[in-house]
Protein backbone atom coordinates (compact mmCIF):
# COMPACT_ATOMS: atom_id res chain seq x y z
CA UNK A 1 0.00 0.00 0.00
CA UNK A 2 1.81 3.63 -1.23
CA UNK A 3 0.46 6.32 0.25
CA UNK A 4 -2.23 7.38 2.24
CA UNK A 5 -5.88 6.54 1.34
CA UNK A 6 -8.01 9.36 1.10
CA UNK A 7 -11.38 7.40 1.58
CA UNK A 8 -13.08 7.95 5.06
CA UNK A 9 -14.12 5.94 7.40
CA UNK A 10 -13.59 4.43 10.66
CA UNK A 11 -10.68 5.23 12.86
CA UNK A 12 -7.99 2.24 12.72
CA UNK A 13 -6.46 0.15 14.82
CA UNK A 14 -9.26 -1.39 16.67
CA UNK A 15 -11.20 1.64 17.95
CA UNK A 16 -14.19 1.16 16.17
CA UNK A 17 -16.57 4.21 14.23
CA UNK A 18 -15.62 7.94 15.43
CA UNK A 19 -17.86 9.18 17.78
CA UNK A 20 -20.52 11.59 17.35
CA UNK A 21 -21.57 10.31 14.08
CA UNK A 22 -25.61 9.48 14.14
CA UNK A 23 -26.41 5.49 14.23
CA UNK A 24 -27.79 5.33 11.17
CA UNK A 25 -31.46 3.80 10.74
CA UNK A 26 -32.17 0.10 10.19
CA UNK A 27 -32.99 -0.75 6.76
CA UNK A 28 -36.59 -2.04 5.81
CA UNK A 29 -35.77 -4.77 4.46
CA UNK A 30 -39.32 -5.91 3.13
CA UNK A 31 -39.31 -2.53 0.95
CA UNK A 32 -35.31 -2.06 0.24
CA UNK A 33 -33.80 -3.51 -2.77
CA UNK A 34 -30.93 -5.93 -1.62
CA UNK A 35 -27.06 -5.17 -2.55
CA UNK A 36 -24.89 -7.76 -4.12
CA UNK A 37 -21.74 -8.42 -1.78
CA UNK A 38 -18.64 -10.79 -3.30
CA UNK A 39 -17.44 -12.20 0.02
CA UNK A 40 -13.89 -14.16 -0.70
CA UNK A 41 -12.66 -16.44 2.51
CA UNK A 42 -9.84 -17.65 2.64
CA UNK A 43 -8.46 -19.74 5.76
CA UNK A 44 -5.31 -18.76 7.63
CA UNK A 45 -5.07 -14.87 6.42
CA UNK A 46 -6.61 -12.40 3.86
CA UNK A 47 -5.97 -12.18 0.15
CA UNK A 48 -3.13 -10.29 -1.13
CA UNK A 49 -3.98 -6.98 -2.52
CA UNK A 50 -2.49 -8.20 -5.99
CA UNK A 51 -5.21 -10.95 -5.89
CA UNK A 52 -8.24 -8.42 -6.80
CA UNK A 53 -6.03 -6.30 -9.36
CA UNK A 54 -7.13 -7.78 -12.20
CA UNK A 55 -10.93 -7.91 -13.11
CA UNK A 56 -12.06 -10.96 -13.86
CA UNK A 57 -9.08 -12.49 -12.09
CA UNK A 58 -10.71 -12.41 -8.44
CA UNK A 59 -10.24 -15.27 -6.20
CA UNK A 60 -11.73 -18.51 -6.77
CA UNK A 61 -13.11 -18.75 -3.20
CA UNK A 62 -16.19 -16.53 -3.93
CA UNK A 63 -19.36 -16.23 -2.49
CA UNK A 64 -21.90 -13.99 -3.57
CA UNK A 65 -24.53 -12.50 -0.75
CA UNK A 66 -27.51 -10.70 -0.86
CA UNK A 67 -27.69 -8.32 2.06
CA UNK A 68 -27.98 -5.05 3.14
CA UNK A 69 -26.23 -2.31 4.83
CA UNK A 70 -27.34 -2.78 8.48
CA UNK A 71 -26.44 -6.37 8.27
CA UNK A 72 -24.01 -7.06 10.88
CA UNK A 73 -21.18 -8.76 11.31
CA UNK A 74 -22.04 -12.08 12.80
CA UNK A 75 -25.46 -11.87 10.34
CA UNK A 76 -22.57 -12.10 7.80
CA UNK A 77 -20.29 -14.48 9.76
CA UNK A 78 -23.20 -17.56 9.96
CA UNK A 79 -23.56 -16.85 6.57
CA UNK A 80 -19.85 -17.56 6.05
CA UNK A 81 -20.39 -20.64 8.36
CA UNK A 82 -22.78 -22.31 6.20
CA UNK A 83 -20.28 -22.59 2.97
CA UNK A 84 -16.71 -22.51 4.78
CA UNK A 85 -16.50 -25.30 6.87
CA UNK A 86 -13.00 -24.33 8.59
CA UNK A 87 -15.46 -21.38 10.29
CA UNK A 88 -17.89 -23.68 11.93
CA UNK A 89 -14.57 -24.71 14.05
CA UNK A 90 -15.62 -23.70 17.70
CA UNK A 91 -11.95 -22.03 18.19
CA UNK A 92 -12.53 -20.43 15.01
CA UNK A 93 -12.27 -16.48 14.39
CA UNK A 94 -13.23 -14.66 11.34
CA UNK A 95 -11.35 -11.55 10.41
CA UNK A 96 -12.99 -9.14 7.99
CA UNK A 97 -11.85 -6.36 5.80
CA UNK A 98 -13.26 -4.22 3.07
CA UNK A 99 -11.50 -4.34 -0.21
CA UNK A 100 -11.66 -1.35 -2.71
CA UNK A 101 -9.82 0.18 -5.20
CA UNK A 102 -7.46 3.39 -3.84
CA UNK A 103 -7.14 6.91 -5.48
CA UNK A 104 -5.12 5.13 -7.73
CA UNK A 105 -6.85 2.45 -8.76
CA UNK A 106 -4.77 -0.11 -6.55
CA UNK A 107 -6.35 -2.52 -4.73
CA UNK A 108 -6.44 -1.83 -1.04
CA UNK A 109 -7.26 -5.25 1.95
CA UNK A 110 -8.44 -2.76 4.72
CA UNK A 111 -9.18 -4.84 8.31
CA UNK A 112 -12.69 -3.93 9.77
CA UNK A 113 -13.95 -6.49 12.63
CA UNK A 114 -13.55 -9.68 13.56
CA UNK A 115 -15.67 -12.35 15.27
CA UNK A 116 -15.88 -15.41 16.69
CA UNK A 117 -17.34 -18.17 14.75
CA UNK A 118 -20.20 -19.18 17.83
CA UNK A 119 -21.49 -15.79 18.79
CA UNK A 120 -20.45 -14.53 22.65
CA UNK A 121 -21.51 -11.17 22.22
CA UNK A 122 -18.09 -9.63 22.28
CA UNK A 123 -15.83 -8.54 19.50
CA UNK A 124 -17.61 -6.98 16.78
CA UNK A 125 -20.51 -9.12 16.20
CA UNK A 126 -22.48 -6.04 16.24
CA UNK A 127 -20.91 -3.71 13.71
CA UNK A 128 -22.81 -2.90 11.07
CA UNK A 129 -21.55 -2.63 7.32
CA UNK A 130 -23.12 0.95 7.49
CA UNK A 131 -21.25 1.40 10.73
CA UNK A 132 -17.96 0.58 9.22
CA UNK A 133 -18.38 2.83 6.37
CA UNK A 134 -18.99 0.27 3.91
CA UNK A 135 -19.48 1.60 0.22
CA UNK A 136 -21.57 -0.17 -2.41
CA UNK A 137 -19.37 -2.14 -4.83
CA UNK A 138 -16.19 -2.54 -2.25
CA UNK A 139 -15.86 -6.52 -1.67
CA UNK A 140 -15.13 -8.58 1.57
CA UNK A 141 -12.43 -10.48 2.68
CA UNK A 142 -13.05 -12.67 5.54
CA UNK A 143 -9.63 -14.59 6.48
CA UNK A 144 -10.86 -17.90 8.69
CA UNK A 145 -8.05 -17.94 11.58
Amino acid sequence: MSGPISRPGPQMHGRGPMTGRPRLEPVDREKTCPLLLRVFTKTGGHHQNEDFQVRGKEPKDEVQIYTWKDATLRELTDLVKEVAPAARKRDARLSFAFVYPDKNGRFVVRQVGMTFSYANGRMDDGKTLADLNFQIGDYLSVAIL
